[in-house]
């Protein structure tokens, strides 16, 4: 009962984070597979058993079928997964979210091609468009709205976490990464995405898999990350670690990391590099610190 997700760089494809997180906030069963956005040709010719697929991010279900984009991916694992939330149980906040999703879908032409999801980047003195500024105006209503109307009192906007949160959670890296003027409230929603476990997973993976593409590069002033600043951690080539297996695969380890003093095993450089970057956001790595 395991999915197929095809997905693109972590650090640029926000389409790909809002599939990926329905799959990780819903504890659904997935393997996942990156495309290389640096390769010549189209995105197609790398997923070729995945047809008629042509974009990331594309599943492929237990019972080998193709579903295409991200609503449609949301809508159809919300179908055969009704006990796992994907959308509010209350009819009310269930439209509302919907209601969200599909606009943010659909919309904010502007925020999108003049801020481009960049989570290697964080950047201050962006000076925003007309555009843009209306774009933020609609985003802060929605949430607004949605917030007023399903009176959540989660940091999410319908109650708990929805799949109209893993819509916005690109918008709010891009309200965090270029410092858009949002008011106090679109903060803290900004925020909660920013400390979401799931979210600092990704971004951590993304930081270490995958090249810095010039392409996504804007010509601000760069500034530390918005997010909740990760513990100092640094690989390191010998030692002995504390633990005889990856906390993540169960194998024996071989490549070591360094934390305040302690070392800690992991079963290849992916998995130490990842923890590295954001230590906190892995539970078991976590557990591991606790012993």
């Amino acid at each position: 009962m395991t999915y197929s997700l095809i997905i693109g760089d972590r650090a640029y494809s926000s389409w790909s984070l809002r599939a990926w997180l329905l799959f990780e906030h819903f504890g659904l069963p997935y393997e996942a597979r990156l495309v290389d956005f640096r390769a010549d040709g189209p995105l197609a010719d790398q997923m070729p058993e995945f047809a008629p697929a042509i974009t990331v991010p594309t599943v492929k279900t237990p019972d080998d079928v193709i579903v295409t984009d991200s609503l449609a991916i949301a809508e159809e694992l919300a179908s055969r997964h009704p006990e796992a939330g994907l959308w509010p149980a209350d009819p009310l906040a269930r439209a509302t979210a919907r209601s969200l999703a599909a606009e943010m879908h659909s919309s904010f032409g502007a925020l999108r091609s003049e801020c481009p999801m960049n989570l290697r980047s964080a950047y201050q003195g962006t000076d925003p468009s007309d555009a843009v500024l209306a774009d933020l105006s609609r985003i802060q209503t929605l949430w607004q709205h949605a917030r007023s109307v399903c009176r959540s009192d989660s940091p999410w906007l319908c109650g708990p976490y929805s799949a109209a949160d893993a819509f916005y959670a690109p918008v709010a890296a891009r309200i965090a990464g270029y410092d858009l003027p949002v008011d106090a409230a679109a903060c803290a929603y900004v925020a909660a995405h920013l400390e979401d476990p799931a979210f600092r997973r990704w971004r951590a993976m993304g930081l270490v898999r995958g090249e810095t593409l010039p392409w996504y590069a804007k010509p601000f002033e760069t500034t530390d990350w918005p997010g909740p600043p990760p513990l100092s951690a640094r690989a390191v080539k010998g030692g002995h670690p504390e633990n005889a297996t990856c906390p993540y695969s169960g194998k024996p380890t071989t490549h070591m990391l360094e934390l305040d003093g302690r070392i800690f095993g992991f079963c290849n450089a992916f998995c130490r590099d990842k923890t590295a970057a954001d230590p906190e956001a892995w539970p078991a790595f976590k557990a591991l610190l606790k012993a």
